[in-house]
Parts: C-alpha cells; sequence; structure tokens
C-alpha cells in the first residue's frame, strides 16, 4: 500500500516533529543529556565516597566491572545495527520493514536479556572469584536484573536513534542515573543504619543502577507506545510492506557482530585488568582489602573524571552511525564524508583542552570533589590517565564512522590489538610501578587502537586529515594549562583550594576560546549558528 505524495507531504510535516536538524539537533540533546548523567553520576561517587570508603567503593566498581561485560556482550551490537538498519530503511521510505526491524530486535534483546540476566546471577560467586574480590558476589547479584531491563531498553533506544529522534534516549538514560543516584545512596545509608558489613553496603548502593534501569524501560516502552509510527515517517514515499525476516535477520548479524566483538574485547579486557591489578597487588605484599581500596581508589576517582571529555563527544559519534549510513545509503559521498571531518575536529576541540587540563590540575580538581586523603593518592594516576581521554574522543568518532560505512570488522581488529596491548603491558606496568602501571597500560591500550582505527578510516572514507586539524586546538590547548595552572599557583595561597581552583579552570576556558578564534579556529558567526541551531531544536 503506498500513500499518495501529496498525503505523505502532509504527514511528513505534521508527524516529523522531534527535531528540525536531525544531525545537530540529536548532537544538542544527546550532549545535554549524557553532560546530565555523568555529572549525577559524580553526584553519586562523591557522597559514596564518603560514605563506603575506597574499600566499598572496590566492591561496588568490581561489581560494576563484571556488569559492563555483560551489558557489552549483550547490548553493544543490536543497538547500532537497529539504528542503522531503521535509518536505511526510513531513507528508502521502507517503513513496513523498519517496524519488523523493530519487533525483530525486541525479541532477541529480551532473550538474550533473560540469558544473560541468568548466568550473572547464578554465577555471581564464581565472577568474583575470578576478579580476586569474593566478597563482590552480593553486589554482582544484585546489578543482574538490570542487564535485562538494558536490553529492553537498547532496542527502544536504537529504534529511536535511527528514526533519527534522540529525545527518548536521552530521557531514558537521565532516569537511570537519578535512580542510581537517588535510590543507591538511600539504600547504602539504610544498610549502614542497619550495621551492615561494608560489602553488604556496596550491595545495597548497586540496587539504585537496577533500579534506574527498570524505570528508564518503563519509560521507553510507554513512550514507544505513545508515539507509535510517527517517527519512521519520511519525505520519501512510503511502503508498508516489509522485507523478509532472513534477510533482516542477516543484516543485523553483519552489523551487530563485529560491534558486539570489538565492544566486548575491550570490556573483557577491563574486567580482567580488574582482575590483574587486584591479584597483583596482592602478590606485591598488599593485603586483599588494601588491592581493593587501591583498586577503589583508581576506579572512583581518577576513571570518572577521565571519562567526563568524552561525554561530549559521544553525541557526536551516535548521531553520526544513521547520518553516514543514510548519506552512503543515498550516495551522498561528500555530505558524509563533511561529517566525519566535522566530528574529528570537534573531538579535537574538545578533547585536547580536557585531556591537559584533567593532567595539569588532577590534585586540586580531586580535592575539589573528594576528600583529601583520597585525592591526593588519586592525583598522580589522574594525571597519567587524563590523556586517555583525548584518544578515547577520536576513538568513538572513528568507531561510529567504521560502522556506518560497514567496515564493523575493522574495529574488531583494532580492538584485538589494543586489548593485548593493555593485557600486556598492563602485568608488566603493574609489577613495576604498582597501581600506576594501570594508566600507563590504557593509554598504550587506546593509543594503539586510535591510530588504527584513524588508518582505517583514512583508507575507508578517503577523508584527509590535515596538519591544521591538530596544531590550531594542540597550541589553544598548552595556552589553556598553562594559564590554568599559573592562575591556580597564585590565587591558591589568597583563596585556599577549592577557589582557586574553579577560578582557573574558568579562566583557561575563556583563555582557550579566545586562542581559538585568534587562531581562527573557530569564529564568532560559527558560535552564533550553534546558538541558532539550538533555538531550533523542538520537542512535540
Amino acid at each position: 500500500m503506498r500513500k499518495t505524495a501529496e498525503h505523505r507531504d502532509k504527514t511528513y510535516k505534521s508527524a516529523n516533529g522531534i527535531i528540525k536538524n536531525g544531525f545537530v539537533g540529536g548532537i544538542i540533546i544527546l550532549t545535554v543529556s549524557n553532560l546530565l548523567v555523568k555529572v549525577t553520576g559524580l553526584l553519586f561517587k562523591i557522597p559514596m565516597n564518603y560514605i563506603m570508603g575506597d574499600t566499598g567503593m572496590g566492591y561496588y566498581n568490581s561489581a560494576y566491572s563484571i556488569y559492563t561485560l555483560f551489558y557489552m556482550l549483550s547490548t553493544s551490537g543490536l543497538p547500532v545495527a537497529i539504528s542503522v538498519t531503521v535509518s536505511e530503511k526510513r531513507a528508502q521510505g521502507k517503513i513496513g520493514s523498519a517496524k519488523k526491524v523493530f519487533h525483530l530486535a525486541l525479541a532477541v534483546f529480551a532473550a538474550i536479556g533473560l540469558l544473560a540476566f541468568a548466568l550473572m546471577f547464578f554465577a555471581s560467586g564464581k565472577l568474583a572469584l575470578l576478579i580476586s574480590s569474593e566478597l563482590s558476589a552480593m553486589s554482582i547479584a544484585a546489578a543482574a536484573p538490570t542487564i535485562l531491563f538494558v536490553c529492553v531498553s537498547g532496542a527502544y533506544r536504537g529504534y529511536f536513534q535511527g528514526c533519527g529522534n534522540m529525545m527518548p534516549t536521552a530521557v531514558s538514560q537521565l532516569i537511570e542515573a537519578m535512580g542510581k543516584l537517588l535510590i543507591g545512596i538511600a539504600c547504602a545509608l539504610y544498610a549502614i543504619r542497619m550495621g551492615a558489613e561494608i560489602h553488604v553496603v556496596a550491595a545495597y548502593a548497586v540496587f539504585g543502577l537496577t533500579a534506574g534501569s527498570f524505570v528508564g524501560m518503563l519509560y521507553l516502552i510507554i513512550t514507544g507506545f505513545v508515539r507509535g509510527d510517527r517517527d519512521l515517517v519520511t519525505e520519501h514515499e512510503i511502503d508498508y510492506t516489509s522485507d523478509k525476516t532472513g534477510s533482516i535477520f542477516k543484516r543485523f548479524l553483519a552489523i551487530s557482530i563485529p560491534v558486539t566483538l570489538s565492544a566486548s574485547v575491550m570490556s573483557l579486557t577491563n574486567t580482567l585488568d580488574t582482575a590483574m591489578i587486584q591479584r597483583i597487588l596482592i602478590l606485591s605484599g598488599m593485603t586483599a582489602e588494601e588491592a581493593t581500596a587501591a583498586y577503589g581508589n583508581y576506579t572512583s576517582l581518577a576513571v570518572p573524571l577521565f571519562n567526563l571529555p568524552p561525554v561530549l563527544i559521544y553525541p557526536i559519534a551516535y548521531s553520526l552511525v544513521p547520518a553516514v549510513a543514510a548519506a552512503a545509503g543515498e550516495g551522498k559521498i561528500e555530505a558524509a564524508k563533511e561529517k566525519i571531518t566535522m566530528s574529528l575536529r570537534y573531538a579535537l576541540i574538545i578533547g585536547l583542552p580536557c585531556a591537559m587540563g584533567l593532567s595539569a590540575l588532577s590534585d586540586p580538581i580531586l580535592c575539589l570533589l573528594y576528600n583529601d586523603t583520597s585525592a591526593h593518592a588519586a592525583a598522580m594516576l589522574l594525571t597519567l590517565l587524563a590523556p586517555s581521554s583525548l584518544l578515547v574522543c577520536i576513538l568513538a568518532i572513528t568507531n561510529s564512522v567504521l560502522q556506518g560505512c560497514g567496515k564493523e570488522k575493522m574495529r574488531v581488529i583494532s580492538m584485538l590489538v589494543g586489548g593485548g596491548v593493555k593485557l600486556l603491558s598492563g602485568m608488566l606496568l603493574i609489577k613495576l610501578c604498582g597501581i600506576s602501571g594501570a594508566p600507563m597500560s590504557t593509554f598504550l591500550c587506546y593509543l594503539t587502537v586510535t591510530v588504527m582505527n584513524l588508518a582505517f578510516t583514512v583508507r575507508y572514507t578517503k577523508v584527509r586529515l590535515t596538519p591544521g586539524m591538530l596544531y590550531k586546538p594542540l597550541l589553544s590547548a598548552v595556552v589553556c594549562s598553562l594559564s590554568a595552572v599559573l592562575v591556580n599557583s597564585i590565587l591558591k595561597p589568597a583563596l585556599g583550594s577549592s577557589p582557586a581552583c574553579v577560578s582557573s579552570v574558568l579562566v583557561a576556558a575563556v583563555v582557550y576560546l579566545t586562542m581559538l578564534i585568534l587562531l581562527g579556529e573557530v569564529s564568532l558567526t560559527n558560535i552564533k549558528n550553534i546558538i541558532k541551531s539550538k533555538s531550533k531544536v523542538k520537542v512535540k
């Protein structure tokens, strides 16, 4: 059944209301959402660090590393496959096929989620032994139901992203984060009042993650029911017939398997890294509790701040996958290359000052957020880890490019090589340098993967990487970081650590933007256009 072009256009104008500029609008929505989610995550870890200390956070993060592994195995590939496939079908006007993609994915996701939940819940004790943290078993079991909830949520998020509607994903992520914050802290405080041991308190805190994921899933289900087919309608001639299930399933596998493998390689490597860090520290003379505390200090203080800069890039990466896929499907190669180049430039402009600033001001920034004892212990770890955040920013873009242009297998190769580098260098460096070897091995891993991904991106997209893309942001970031250190050293004796830190960060931001404008990397016209783009984001 086909609608007339006239009726199609009317339907398009009334139904296609989420965002006027899909690519830019989607980036803005997801950027705001991801920032709020990360801020909420910090608001969770700051009080939890005071409530449970480094040891309790060690148990919590040990369980979280297992959860992340199962999360990656269960959900990393299919949402991307849904997003790309739905985007392709919409671009062709095949609404029936797009709906079938979603329904098939939802069934597959639910089955995978149930299986992953059962494995994680019933094998929680063995998994805790695997990472040399037996007392994390209860926390692992508490996190298990989350896998089922995020699997179902993943199907809906992939569908909405494929339709160019980023708002449901953004809202559901924020709901999950708020549940983790409010319910997690409340449950941990309740366990403390009941006199529970610290590993039990950590398990209570994990329940916030589970509860938030459940509520986020309910929101997506209700939103999908209420919106119906409105997000699927495009300006193309609408075709409600659907492709065969077999062909859709093959397309799923072709996209999802490489993505799942590449994501799972890094997640598995991180899980093994968790076990390796604690085991090597114990062998070096630490007690099990001391090793857990050192691991907790690293993963609770240094790692969250390291993960902040990429938050500003992930929305661009998420929007880039369907954008590149759709452009390639319609033969608009130059449009795809323009989006790729712009995204890489943004990754450098955002990632460079963040990485340098975190490295230069690691101690005052950590002291601003956490208790001084834990902050001082983690400062050098953050200094060593911060440069890797720039590599993750670039990696996020190149991963999305390779996915969008159908070269998912290339990122599997780079991730496998990077995972091997991380394990080998980690075993050597942690033995030689203690816990400081962990961020060093992480840098070597991401450096390897990023270089390989950039080579693959240039080869398969013919995008040109010019020196101008790097030297202007780099010079600006160097001046920015030096100004931050100078201002902090001048103001700290007079104002104290926290006011001096905040002031230095604000001054550095102004210096960086000024440098970008003076060097011609960013113009006032660009800034006005960005503000205009934000004002055009419409939500119905």
